[in-house]
């Protein structure tokens, strides 16, 4: 037994069969009157529009052509500009030329066609995106970051771009073009700054709490360019409430591959020549204005001998990985370093908002000095009798540091260190050498730190 069809299959069958036997019956009845009148076809007359527009719709395609060679104001972005509509990459359509003319009507083809958004155009791609750039190079804005101006002690405002959308601006134009419109408006798309200032962290750095300056000699370029590559790292930088903050985490290690030159540093109380020497000056004055800024020390490590650039006790050393100058913002609000290394001079301010205290002092005290020792060692190189000096000594101190915080003429606070300096040795070079064309001293002098005319110092801010 055959299977049985759906109902659905078979009454669709029946549709479609009737609906072809009457097709072909209507066919039939053509055909028969088709025979019955002429036996041949008689061409329907032609309209006045499509003979205006020429049999082959050149008149059509002159006329439209004509008509793209007007102007168009462009807007976009706030702004305006005015082109042709042939600028803009529109060009004759010719497939759409023939349907055109049949819609065409009246004495005037192209007006007739662009009150029906039906003139023959469209966009020569190439033409187009080349005429789009063109418009973006003076209608598009770059966004502009928000960002710290700590020269001038502001926060300059984000400000959000915008740039013409091309592919949607194509459509735009080509759908325009065809209603003959007197202006069109290309899309813009926004473009959010990559930094807002909310991202900053920061929204006030309005005052100095704290500063601190060193000095070096500027014409040391290798240990200049130390000092400038490793106060880049810090300057911009914010400390947050709260949280304790590393200086070698932030700066990173000081290796040649990060661009670090051989200058002089400390190394066991003797001063020789180390990679990326000078960055301990950096940590100092990072340290003395942190100090007056109010700034809580977590951890800090004096050299073994006092620095040239520094009063004694407030130098910071620091050593990648192992000797850090590590700090923690104490204030409810946060807190900026500004760095500056230039003409000589090493420049940090702490920027934030107003620091609670009136002044901020460091003082001194000296409980203890200890005598250097003199090591000679011979030269067989330099002439008989020649004595230089490699390195000058210098006494021993261990001393109390204080921080005090002053609110009017009341200390309110009070923070304090003991610090231990080492006697620095005095290292002579005697010359051996009895030959009359032996080395000479070049008569160069080391220079050392300056022992403390009193066992006290003070700098108040």
């Amino acid at each position: 037994m055959a299977a049985r069809r759906p109902a659905a299959l078979r009454n669709r069958g029946s549709i479609y069969l009737g609906l072809a036997g009457t097709l072909f019956a209507v066919s039939g009845a053509m055909v028969g009157g088709y025979v019955v009148s002429s036996g041949r076809a008689t061409p329907a007359p032609a309209s006045a529009s499509t003979e205006q527009a020429g049999a082959d719709g050149s008149a059509l395609v002159a006329s439209v052509e004509t008509s793209l060679g007007q102007t168009v104001t462009v807007k976009a972005g706030g702004q305006t500009r005015t082109v042709r509509w042939n600028e803009l990459g529109v060009v004759v359509d010719p497939a759409e030329v023939s349907h055109a003319a049949r819609k065409a009507s009246g004495a005037d083809l192209v007006a007739s066609l662009t009150e029906k958004g039906a003139l023959p155009v469209h966009l020569d791609r190439a033409a187009a995106l080349e005429a789009i750039a063109h418009l973006k190079a003076t209608i598009d804005r770059a966004p502009i970051d928000a960002h710290l101006d700590l020269e001038a002690r502001t926060i300059k405002d984000d400000r959000p771009g915008h740039a013409i959308d091309v592919f949607a601006a194509l459509d735009r134009i080509e759908a325009a073009a065809r209603t003959g419109a007197a202006e069109v408006e290309l899309p813009i798309v926004e473009l959010p700054a990559t930094t807002t200032r909310a991202s900053l962290g920061i929204d006030d750095i309005s005052h100095v709490l704290g500063t601190f300056t060193t000095t070096f000699p500027v014409g040391d370029k290798d240990r200049n360019f130390n000092l400038k590559l490793a106060a880049s790292k810090l300057n911009g930088v914010v400390l947050q409430p709260g949280v304790e903050w590393s200086f070698n985490d932030t700066v990173g290690d000081r290796t040649e591959k990060e661009g670090y030159k051989i200058a002089h540093v400390i190394t066991a109380g003797e001063m020789v020549d180390g990679l990326a020497g000078g960055t301990c000056q950096i940590s100092t004055t990072l340290f003395g204005a942190s100090f007056f800024a109010g700034i809580d020390i977590v951890k800090t490590s004096n050299h073994s001998r006092p620095s040239t650039y520094v009063p004694m006790g407030l130098d910071a050393t620091v050593v990648y990985p192992t000797v850090d100058l590590k700090m923690k913002n104490p204030y409810d609000f946060p807190v900026v370093i500004h760095y500056r290394v230039a003409r000589g001079q090493s420049v940090v301010e702490i920027l934030g908002k107003k620091r609670p205290w009136d002044q901020v002092v460091f003082e001194r005290e000296i409980l203890e000095e200890a005598p250097f020792e003199t090591q000679e060692r011979l030269d067989d190189e330099l002439a008989w009798g020649a004595e230089v000096h490699d390195q000058l000594g210098f006494n021993g101190y261990t001393l109390m540091r204080y921080r005090q915080f002053y609110k009017g003429k009341k200390m309110v606070k009070q923070d304090k260190w003991r610090v231990v300096y080492k006697p620095v040795t005095e290292y002579i070079r005697r010359g051996t050498n009895e030959s009359p064309d032996a080395k000479l001293p070049d008569g160069k002098q080391p220079h050392g730190p300056k022992p403390p005319k009193d066992g006290k110092g003070r700098i108040v801010q």
